[in-house]
């Protein structure tokens, strides 16, 4: 399964070079917005994904669903392969939309102890705030 379009393949691959970009000028790295939200339909697993490089590894929030989510480096092909009973596989959220930064999700899943929970507290807080 394919897991990216390719709208979505180059907003990762942007994210990227201003992430290269800035480090090359020696200037503080963005806090880029999720792009992409992955997730195994049969269980908690979520990843949050900022960007891609050339070889298809993806960097961003991953959360394999034992409460620790993690900021780091997955691979794209590795999700894409991975067979779930039922025939199922690791699938893109059509509907993921979000202008709040990474920081904001890997703050929030630190509290939560996953992405779900982090998702949870973000939305109570936009609507506790009058944004949601």
């Amino acid at each position: 399964m394919n897991l990216l379009t390719p709208e979505i393949g180059a907003a990762l691959l942007a994210n990227m070079h201003a992430r290269r970009n800035a480090q090359a000028q020696g200037e503080r790295e963005p806090d880029p917005v999720p792009v992409a939200r992955f997730f195994n339909p049969l269980g908690a697993a979520t990843w949050l994904a900022t960007e891609l490089d050339e070889d298809g590894i993806l960097f961003g929030l991953a959360d394999l669903g034992l409460g620790c989510p993690e900021l780091g480096s997955f691979s794209l092909r590795e999700l894409q392969s991975l067979r779930l009973p039922f025939g199922l596989g690791i699938e893109r959220d059509i509907l993921f939309d979000t202008a709040l930064p990474i920081s904001a999700y890997v703050a929030a899943a630190r509290q939560a102890g996953s992405i779900l929970g982090a998702e949870k507290l973000l939305r109570e807080r936009a609507v506790a705030e009058g944004d949601g």
